[in-house]
C-alpha cells in the first residue's frame, strides 16, 4: 500500500506542475483559454494573477516530490491535505471540476495515507 501512496502523491505532484505550467505560462494562449474557459482580454487582465497563483501550485508539486523522495509520511500528509483544502476551495469558488480534479484524488490518497501504519 505505501508503493501505491507513494505513486499517487507523485501523480498528484505531476498534475500540480501542469497547473503551473497552465497558469504561469500558457494562461494567455489558445491551451489555457480553453482549460480555464475565459476568453483572451479576461485572461490578459489576470495573467499576473494566475502567474502568481501557479508558483503557489508549483510550490506544493515541490512539497509533494520531496515527500514522495523522502518517504516522510508527515509531509506527505501535509502537503496532500494542503491540496484537498484547496481543490475544495476552488471547488466551491471557482469552478465545480475542481473538486473532481484536484480535491477527489488528493482525499482519496489522503485516505490511504492515513490508512497506512
Amino acid at each position: 500500500m505505501q508503493t501505491l501512496a507513494t505513486i499517487l502523491v507523485l501523480a498528484i505532484a505531476v498534475e500540480h506542475v501542469w497547473i503551473l505550467v497552465l497558469e504561469m505560462f500558457l494562461w494567455t494562449h489558445p491551451i489555457g483559454l480553453k482549460a480555464f474557459r475565459q476568453s483572451r482580454e479576461a485572461a490578459q487582465a489576470s495573467r499576473v494573477l494566475a502567474a502568481n497563483q501557479g508558483l503557489y501550485n508549483g510550490f506544493l508539486a515541490a512539497g509533494l516530490f520531496w515527500g514522495a523522495w523522502s518517504g516522510t509520511h508527515a509531509i506527505q500528509l501535509f502537503f496532500v491535505g494542503c491540496v484537498l483544502v484547496a481543490g475544495i476551495y476552488g471547488g466551491l469558488t471557482a469552478k465545480k471540476s475542481i473538486l473532481y480534479v484536484q480535491a477527489l484524488p488528493a482525499a482519496i490518497t489522503l485516505a490511504l495515507l492515513l490508512a497506512l501504519p
